[in-house]
C-alpha cells in the first residue's frame, strides 16, 4: 500500500471589501472538491485561505463608510466565513493577511531576499493628486487600459485583459478620491529584482507542473523579459510598513500570497503540526494554489521567485480555472448577475450550484457559463431524477415489507462490482480537474443503476409472496448501487451525502468503502434526499440581485405547485384555437412512474394513479379505467403535464395529467417513455 500523500491546498484570497459572490465560489468549490478527494483516498491534506485586508480596495471602502480599515476587515471576515461554510466549503483553517503572522513572515521573507541581494531601491516618477495633496495608490486611480482600450480601469492592472502597468501607463487617468487629473512628482520606491530568477522560473515552468495554456502564456512574458517589480506603495496605503523605509508600504501583492504561510502557520500553532515540514526547500510534501486566471503573473512568476529567494520550496503546481459568465454574459450588478452567495442560498440548496460547476468545470483555463435552465433542468434530471431516485424507489419496498432490514446477500454482486471497479477511473478524473469528465462518468453509472432495477422490477417481485427473498435482495443491490454512487459525489455534493450516510445509518463514507457492500443492517425510514428545484427560483435570485431592487418575487410557486388533471373526453371534431410555439414550449413534459393505480369509487372512467417523478410524489384521477387494469399500470413509466394547475374535483386534487391518445373506451394508449428514461426526466 502506498504511503498517503502530504499535501497543502490553497485557494486565491478573497478581498475584504466585499461581500462573497457566485464568482468566488468557482473556485473554492473547484478547490473543496480537490481537497475532500484527497481526505477520502486517506491522505493527510490540508485546506488553507484567508480575506485579503490590504491595499486600497479596504481603504477606499473604508473612507466611504467612515469606519478605519481595520473594521471594515473584522465586520466582514465572519460575513466571508458563513458564506463559504453555508457552501460546505471545508477551509481547515481561514485567517486574515491583516494578522501578526504575516507581518512576521513577510518582513523575514524581505529580509532574505534584501540579504540575497534581490531588493534594490530607485527613483519613480508616481502620480500624486493636486487637489489632497497625497501621493496616489495605484487604484486610487482609473484611466483607459493602454494595452486593450477599456475605460474605466484601475492603476495596476486591466479587469478587461489582464494587463499589468503603473498608472503612468493609463490613458485620461482621474484620481478616485477627487476625480481631479494626477500629475507625476518623484519619490523613492523598493524594487525586487525579479529579473536575477529568469532561470530558475524557466526551469519550474513546465507542462509537467503547469497547464499548456499556463505555460505558454508565460513563455511570451520570458521573451519580453521579466521586469523588476515594484513592492513599495507610499502613505497614506493600509499594510505592513517596510523595514528601514518610514511610510512605505508593503504592495498588497507582495504579502497577500505569504498570506497562504501565515494562514498555515496559524493552523500548525494551533494543531501541533510542523511548519517546516511543508515549507523546506528539501520538503516531500506536496503544494498547490488554486487560481484564476487573471492573477498568473502574480502567482507564477512572482510568487515563486519570492519563495526562492526566502529559502523556501516553490509550489507543486498552480491550477488556474478560467472566469464565471451568467446566461452567457459577464456579471453584472444592473442585470442581476452580480450575485452575491447569500442572495443565492435564500433562494436556491448549495449543493445543486456545487454539482453544476463540477458538472463543467474543466483541466483549463475556458470560461464556465451559469446558465440557470440548464443548471435547473440538469440538477432536477441528474441529482433527483437518477441519484435521489434509487434511494427513494429501492427504500419504500424495505420500510414497507422488510422493517429497514437489508438482505444478507445481493441481488446481483455483478452490477455492484462494475460500479464499484469505476472508483480508480473516477478518482483520477478528479485528481486531473477534469470534473466534468467524472460527473459524465458518475452518470452514467446511474444510468445503469436505475437500468437495473428497471429491469429487475422490485414492485412486481412484491406482489408474489414466492418473491419475497428476491424483492429484498433487488432492493438492497439498489440501495448498495446508491451508496457507491453517493460514495463518487460526496467531494462535490458532501452535505446531501451527509443526509444519505444518515438515511443508511452507516459510517462516513470513504473510497475505499466502494467495494465492500453494506449487507444484513438495517437503514433508516427515507426522507427526501433533494427536492426538484424550480426555474421560478433562479430568476427570483436574478431580481433580487439587481441594483433596483434587494428583494425579489418569484413568478410562480415552487415545484409541482402549477399543475392540473384531466379526465379523458372524446375527440373533437374541430379543432381548437391555434397556439403559438411560445404557448407549446410553457408545457413541461416529465417522465413518471406509477406507484400506485386503483379505481375510483362513483366513478365509471376514473383511475387514481400515484406517480413519482424522482423523489416527489403527485396524485392523478385519469379518464383510462376502460382501457387499464390498475394492477397492469403499476411500475410503468409514462408522461405527466407537470406544470398545469391543479384541479380540485369531488374525488380529490388532481396535480397533473398523464398524456394518452386513441379514439376512446378501450382504445386508450397511454404514452410511455423508452426504458431508459427515469422519473422526473424531461421529455423534449
Amino acid at each position: 500500500m502506498s504511503k498517503p500523500r502530504r499535501i497543502l491546498v490553497t485557494s486565491a484570497l478573497p478581498y475584504a471589501n466585499g461581500p462573497i459572490h457566485l464568482g468566488h465560489l468557482v473556485e473554492t468549490v473547484q478547490t473543496d472538491i480537490w481537497v475532500r478527494l484527497q481526505k477520502m483516498l486517506g491522505n493527510e491534506c490540508y485546506y488553507v485561505c484567508a480575506d485579503d485586508g490590504h491595499g486600497t480596495t479596504t481603504m477606499l471602502r473604508a473612507e466611504k463608510e467612515g469606519k478605519t480599515p481595520e473594521a471594515v476587515i473584522d465586520e466582514m471576515r465572519p460575513d466571508h466565513e458563513r458564506d463559504f461554510a453555508d457552501f460546505a466549503i471545508g477551509f481547515d483553517n481561514y485567517y486574515t493577511t491583516h494578522s501578526p503572522e504575516n507581518r512576521e513572515l513577510s518582513e523575514l521573507i524581505y529580509g532574505r531576499l534584501k540579504d540575497g541581494g534581490h531588493i534594490e531601491t530607485g527613483m519613480v516618477r508616481q502620480a500624486f493628486d493636486p487637489e489632497r495633496e497625497i501621493f496616489l495608490p495605484d487604484r486610487f486611480v482609473k484611466g483607459t487600459c493602454p494595452s486593450c482600450g477599456a475605460p474605466d480601469q484601475y492603476g495596476d492592472s486591466c479587469d478587461n485583459c489582464g494587463a499589468t502597468y503603473t498608472p503612468a501607463d493609463l490613458i485620461d487617468p482621474v484620481s478616485v478620491i477627487s476625480g481631479a487629473t494626477p500629475i507625476e512628482r518623484e519619490s523613492e520606491h523598493v524594487f525586487f529584482k525579479l529579473s536575477n530568477f529568469t532561470d530558475v522560473l524557466e526551469e519550474w515552468v513546465t507542462p509537467e507542473r503547469l497547464q499548456s495554456e499556463v505555460v505558454n502564456k508565460l513563455s511570451e512574458w520570458f521573451e519580453e523579459g521579466l521586469r523588476d517589480w515594484d513592492i513599495s506603495r507610499e502613505a497614506p496605503y493600509f499594510g505592513f510598513e517596510i523595514p528601514g523605509h518610514p511610510g512605505k508600504y508593503f504592495y498588497v501583492w507582495f504579502d497577500a500570497p505569504i498570506g497562504y504561510l501565515a494562514s498555515f502557520k496559524q493552523l500548525c500553532e494551533r494543531e501541533g503540526l510542523d511548519f517546516e515540514d511543508f515549507w523546506a526547500p528539501d520538503s516531500e510534501a506536496e503544494v498547490y494554489h488554486f487560481i484564476g486566471k487573471d492573477i498568473l503573473y502574480f502567482h507564477c512568476l512572482f510568487w515563486p521567485a519570492m519563495l526562492h529567494g526566502a529559502n523556501f520550496r516553490l509550489p507543486t503546481s498552480v491550477p488556474a480555472h478560467g472566469f464565471l459568465t451568467v446566461d452567457g454574459t459577464k456579471m453584472s450588478k444592473s442585470k442581476g448577475t452580480f450575485v452575491r452567495a447569500r442572495t443565492y442560498l435564500e433562494h436556491l440548496p448549495a449543493d445543486a450550484l456545487r454539482y453544476y460547476y463540477a458538472a463543467k468545470l474543466g483541466p483549463g483555463l475556458s470560461d464556465i457559463d451559469l446558465n440557470l435552465e440548464d443548471f435547473v433542468n440538469r440538477v432536477n434530471s441528474d441529482l433527483v431524477g437518477k441519484v435521489v431516485n434509487i434511494a427513494s424507489r429501492c427504500s419504500g419496498f424495505l420500510r414497507k415489507s422488510f422493517d429497514n432490514a437489508l438482505a444478507d446477500e445481493l441481488d446481483s454482486p455483478e452490477i455492484h462490482d462494475q460500479l464499484a471497479d469505476a472508483r480508480d477511473e473516477i478518482a483520477g478524473l478528479f485528481e486531473r480537474l477534469e470534473y466534468n469528465q467524472a460527473i459524465r462518468r458518475i452518470m452514467a453509472l446511474a444510468d445503469l443503476a436505475n437500468q437495473y432495477i428497471d429491469e429487475r422490477k422490485p414492485w412486481v417481485l412484491a406482489k408474489n409472496p414466492e418473491t419475497r427473498d428476491e424483492t429484498q435482495r433487488v432492493c438492497t443491490t439498489g440501495i448498495n448501487l446508491f451508496r457507491i454512487l453517493a460514495i463518487y459525489l460526496k467531494p462535490v455534493i458532501p452535505s446531501l451525502v451527509e443526509q444519505a450516510e444518515q438515511f443508511m445509518d452507516c459510517e462516513p463514507l470513504q473510497w475505499s468503502h466502494a467495494p465492500t457492500p453494506l449487507l444484513g443492517t438495517s437503514i433508516r425510514d427515507y426522507e427526501p434526499l433533494l427536492q426538484r428545484i424550480d426555474l421560478t427560483l433562479a430568476k427570483a435570485m436574478i431580481e433580487a440581485s439587481k441594483d433596483q431592487s434587494d428583494e425579489g418575487q418569484s413568478e410562480g410557486a415552487q415545484d409541482g405547485a402549477d399543475s392540473e388533471s384531466v379526465e379523458h373526453a372524446e375527440a373533437a371534431l374541430e379543432l381548437e384555437p391555434e397556439i403559438t410555439i411560445d404557448s407549446f414550449v410553457q408545457v413541461d413534459l416529465r417522465v413518471a412512474r406509477i406507484v400506485v393505480a386503483e379505481p375510483v369509487e362513483g366513478a365509471d372512467k376514473l383511475l387514481r394513479l400515484e406517480l413519482d417523478l424522482g423523489g416527489v410524489t403527485r396524485q392523478v384521477f385519469a379518464g383510462i379505467k376502460q382501457a387499464y387494469d390498475p394492477g397492469d399500470l403499476v411500475g410503468r413509466l409514462t408522461v405527466l403535464v407537470a406544470n398545469l394547475k391543479p384541479r380540485k374535483m369531488r374525488f380529490g386534487v388532481s396535480e397533473g395529467m398523464v398524456l394518452a391518445a386513441g379514439p376512446g373506451g378501450e382504445d386508450i394508449f397511454l404514452l410511455s417513455p423508452d426504458d431508459g428514461a427515469v422519473p422526473g426526466q424531461r421529455v423534449k
